[in-house]
């Protein structure tokens, strides 16, 4: 009988805390009132900057369809920038 040590089993997989997560956009409208959005683009949260930034850049135009016309990034409650327009 072969003997094989297999790595520990993974921790159980769990949603990631909103410390975990601490990036994350406000979507508003021309007046600056929050937006609400469809499912599969509302409570979007990351890691950092760089993630926060490179999703709106591809979702910009799906965000628009639905209403959004700027955005403000958050570092938890820290306002980083905007708001930054997402028209043209």
């Amino acid at each position: 009988m072969i003997r094989v040590n297999l790595p520990d089993q993974p921790p159980t997989f769990r949603q990631p805390t909103p410390a975990e997560l601490p990036w994350w956009w406000r979507l508003e409208d021309a007046s600056g009132e929050e937006v609400s959005v469809g499912a599969d683009l509302s409570g979007e949260r990351f890691a950092n900057q760089a993630d926060a930034e490179s999703w709106v850049g591809e979702c910009f135009g799906d965000l628009a369809a639905e209403g959004v016309d700027a955005v403000v990034l958050f570092e938890g409650e820290r306002r980083v920038y905007g708001p930054m327009s997402l028209h043209p």
